[in-house]
């Protein structure tokens, strides 16, 4: 298992302390709709609050994905129930890593629906 997929099944898994120990003390991660949480205990405690608050992660199947020393990236579709919506997404992330943990994670996402371009511009 890898430092990002370790990650990932730990949201699946819903375990916030799990999430917490994927990722350095001094770590950042950003979402891809803005937030940045900093540091493992910033980490947990947003992990801990989201879980409580009623999300759940139904699943993040990882499409695509490649580590090198200190980086890892991945393709993904998201699914996930917040504030009483079921959503999913396809989206990346892009990680630095070091000493098995997540040091810097960046994730982006889809903002509308897949299709394929026909040759005419609308």
């Amino acid at each position: 298992m890898s430092a990002l997929t370790d990650y990932i099944d730990a949201w699946v898994a819903q375990d916030a302390e799990r999430v917490a120990g994927s990722v350095a003390a001094d770590c950042v991660v950003t979402e891809c709709y803005g937030p940045v949480y900093r540091g493992r205990d910033g980490v947990r405690r947003w992990a801990t609050e989201w879980f409580a608050a009623g999300g759940i992660v139904h699943r993040w199947d990882v499409t695509d994905h490649f580590v090198t020393a200190n980086r890892e990236a991945a393709q993904w579709t998201f699914e996930c129930t917040w504030n009483g919506t079921r959503s999913a997404f396809d989206g990346a992330t892009i990680a630095r890593v070091a000493g098995g943990l997540i040091v810097e994670l960046r994730e982006y996402r889809t903002t509308g629906p897949l299709y394929d371009w026909r040759g005419t511009w609308h």
